[in-house]
């Protein structure tokens, strides 16, 4: 997996990312539906997402945030100091993930695919890692002049996810109830998916 950028990263950690995120972000790409209470994250970042996500959904019992960065991780593991015993952050490699199968109820990707590179093998193992019935959940910016635009000014080494493709992996995989659709903030789309039950 490839870490972010200088300037990636240091945005990550500004109010503005953390005001985005509660405010638009996490409640449009949950839209109500369930989550946890195992929960696994690939691309942590900064934490501001987990921290977030742990506010706004209480139910969650155990939160693992990952992230290929060891700056990264240690940012997330002061950002969630304050949730411990329900949260930790962890150095991992999200096209190889250390965890059994059926491990997570959700697993989550903030704005993250497209810095893997190898996208699909992370989508393959968040599948491997869920349990039947659980959800696949994030969202994800397409491939388009702008996005590309910011990635060459910000030194970025990553590969796009166009939607119609993150959707035909998705099925492929055999998720079903694949949901790939506009997020509604600055030219993103959110996504869910569903590992079959049983």
């Amino acid at each position: 997996m490839v870490q972010m950028s200088e300037f990636e990263s240091l945005f990550c950690r500004t109010r503005l990312w953390r005001s985005v995120a509660r405010r638009f972000v996490v409640p449009r790409v949950l839209d109500g539906g369930e989550v946890g209470p195992q929960v696994l994250e690939i691309g942590c970042g900064s934490g501001a997402m987990a921290a977030e996500v742990l506010a706004q959904r209480p139910g969650i019992d155990r939160y693992v945030a990952t992230d290929v960065d060891p700056a990264m991780v240690r940012l997330a593991r002061r950002e969630l100091a304050s949730q411990a015993g329900r949260a930790e952050a962890a150095e991992v490699d999200g096209a190889r993930l250390p965890y059994g199968d059926g491990s997570f109820d959700t697993v989550c990707s903030w704005l993250m695919l497209h810095h893997t590179i190898t996208w699909e093998d992370v989508v393959a193992d968040a599948a491997r890692v869920l349990r039947p019935g659980g959800r696949l959940v994030g969202y994800d910016l397409p491939d388009s002049p702008r996005a590309r635009l910011v990635h060459r000014v910000t030194r970025s080494r990553v590969r796009m996810v166009a939607p119609e493709e993150l959707a035909r992996e998705l099925v492929a995989l055999g998720f079903e109830s694949v949901e790939v659709e506009p997020l509604g903030v600055a030219d993103t789309y959110r996504f869910s998916a569903v590992r079959p039950p049983g």
